[in-house]
């Protein structure tokens, strides 16, 4: 199996959309976490790769899992996908909900069609 390097700036979006999903200022949660405000924001913008137990106290803070933060670095990893799919979905109005259903249910009818004719465009 192949490695996946940690995408720290997905890492760090996810972070801040979390940050502020939360009502928390970026300078609040540094205090929380016990970091300062600069490391926050680097950690946040992906110019600092932050340590595993940094990350691990940044998700207790913000009440998400570990593997919501990182999931772009597991090969393996679906839940977090489909709890951000959820909290994408939340606030919308069926309608909403409707379009976003077809537009995913067209996008993994193209996913598949390529991958099974192994075309790339």
């Amino acid at each position: 199996m192949r490695l996946l390097e940690p995408d720290y700036k997905a890492i760090g979006e996810r972070i801040k959309v979390n940050r502020t999903r939360q009502g928390l200022s970026q300078e609040k949660l540094a205090e929380m976490c016990g970091l300062s405000k600069t490391h926050m924001s680097h950690i946040e913008t992906g110019n600092t790769k932050g340590s595993l137990p940094t990350f691990i106290q940044i998700a207790n803070v913000l009440q998400i899992s570990l593997d919501d933060l990182v999931c772009d670095s597991l090969a393996y990893e679906v839940d977090a996908y489909q709890r951000e799919i959820a909290k994408l979905v939340e606030d919308c109005s069926p309608l909403e909900i409707r379009v976003i259903a077809d537009i995913v249910s067209a996008t993994k009818s193209i996913l598949r069609n390529r991958h099974l004719t192994g075309g790339d465009s």
